[in-house]
């Protein structure tokens, strides 16, 4: 079995410490830097499975940081950050990330969600069947293998968990999930406080299927969401 690279960049170095410390109880091999600069580096030079990364730091910001990986990589994407409203955690899932989370944090619900996501990843590469057909929702055309989506002939950029949205709406047309089935589902953990998550994957995920000329996820109202050709 290969062993599992998490990135770990934060600048400051005794809660990149901690979190190392955490991580490696649980037989990850952890590659720790203290700037942006240093983590793009590190994701081009080796593999990655995940990575943790601070928002303020110097040189590049953890906003920059996952714009340069989103280029290139799909990999699972956790911010931490002392910002704590609202509007701060969904700037940060715009951005990118697969999850936020506020300093100061409890180190063993970090590792927990690290486990999560690196679970959902592990269930998604071993999904029967080993070929999964292309899917055609009006314009809309989804390559699981690839995990791409073409939207009238052009490729859009998604994140991880906006194609996982998508592509499970697409698997059961006109279906309507509530935000609860879509986060047990897509992000593999009990709903709890998961709505407001799943609001703002909702709506980056409608703006890059272009909303104001196609309306491909209908709202129903009181219910949830379904897919539309």
């Amino acid at each position: 079995m290969n062993r599992i690279t998490i990135l770990i960049a934060d600048d400051e170095q005794e809660i990149a410490g901690l979190i190392e410390l955490h991580l490696k109880k649980e037989g990850y091999h952890c590659i720790t830097v203290h700037n942006g600069q240093d983590a793009i580096q590190a994701v081009h030079t080796q593999p990655i499975d995940l990575a943790i990364l601070d928002i303020m730091m110097p040189k590049f910001d953890g906003y920059e940081v996952t714009r340069q990986i989103r280029e290139q990589y799909y990999m699972p994407i956790i911010f931490l950050s002392a910002k704590a409203s609202d509007l701060d955690k969904i700037e940060g899932l715009v951005r990118g990330a697969d999850d936020y989370m506020t300093k100061p944090f409890n180190p063993m619900e970090l590792v927990a969600r690290v486990n999560a996501h690196l679970r959902r990843i592990m269930q998604l590469t071993q999904m029967a069947p080993t070929s999964k057909p292309v899917i055609e929702v009006g314009g809309l055309v989804i390559y699981p293998e690839q995990r791409t989506v073409d939207l009238y002939g052009d490729t859009i950029e998604l994140t991880p968990k906006e194609f996982d949205i998508l592509y499970l709406m697409a698997r059961h047309p006109k279906k309507v999930f509530s935000a609860e089935n879509i986060f047990e589902q897509v992000w593999g953990e009990d709903y709890f406080e998961g709505g407001n998550t799943v609001m703002v994957h909702i709506r980056t995920l409608r703006k890059k299927l272009g909303e104001d000329k196609n309306k491909f996820i209908k709202t129903v109202w009181g219910v949830g969401y379904t897919l539309h050709g």
